[in-house]
């Protein structure tokens, strides 16, 4: 971490969160980029940023078992923003993940399956950066409470920054609905967060926004956000042979 981060660390917990974009943009130019699931908070992330910086740099990771309404939502956001998102892939296909491991990794050990499908595309993406803006917020999770607009990854190696960290759930929502942000229809069906569809199922009333997540498991984090350890490097050797 550099002096210089060391000192705005503080600065930006008084910032709103499109000062910390227009800063985070200018800081970094072409290295930095901001990463999505396409969940509600990560397209206000979208809307804000591209009035910012038209043109901005995206990507996801796309485990290849995202739910159609993602996919579909992908092509609206490209084509209402004018920007080509970039999709991070595992080495290993869902068939080879599956001829490796075993039929439904999810269902056995889905932290070792999102290690595979997310943190390892994410690690790669991370590598060629300085710096990647999130849409995580502090009460989503406990893992997220103590997250920092601007901070040093140590899990990455990389400057991490989320405009959204201080706002509430109804501020995510009164931003998309005033300003036409594009959302999943799936949020209408009673699925606050969306993730993998092995993975995820709608909330029944009074359950946390969470439930849906991993169901069975007790687990919150895919591992993105969180001290999870990385995959074994055995597990990392792509279908080719060599490792990543």
């Amino acid at each position: 971490m550099t002096t210089e981060l060391d000192e705005i660390i503080p600065v930006a917990e008084t910032w709103s969160a499109g000062q910390v974009l227009d800063w985070a943009l200018a800081r970094y130019g072409e290295h930095v980029a901001i990463a999505t699931g396409f969940g509600i908070e990560g397209m206000v992330l979208l809307d804000m940023a591209a009035k910012i910086k038209p043109g901005l740099k995206v990507f996801t990771g796309d485990t290849e078992l995202l739910f159609p309404e993602t996919y579909e939502l992908m092509d609206r956001v490209e084509q209402k923003y004018n920007i080509r998102i970039e999709r991070l892939y595992s080495d290993l296909t869902p068939e080879e993940q599956e001829l490796k491991l075993g039929p439904s990794l999810w269902a056995r050990d889905p932290d070792l399956c999102c290690s595979i499908r997310k943190v390892e595309p994410l690690r790669r993406k991370l590598a060629s950066l300085r710096a990647w803006v999130t849409a995580i917020r502090r009460t989503q999770t406990p893992e997220r409470a103590g997250v920092r607009k601007v901070d040093w990854d140590v899990k990455f190696s990389v400057v991490k920054i989320s405009p959204l960290a201080d706002w509430s759930r109804q501020m995510i929502w009164s931003y998309a609905l005033s300003h036409g942000v594009p959302y999943n229809p799936l949020h209408d069906r009673n699925y606050p967060t969306i993730g993998c569809t092995h993975c995820t199922r709608a909330v029944k009333s009074g359950e946390s926004p969470r439930a849906g997540r991993w169901p069975g498991f007790g687990k919150n984090e895919c591992g993105l956000h969180s001290s999870a350890p990385p995959v074994p490097p055995a597990i990392r050797v792509s279908a080719s042979g060599s490792e990543d």
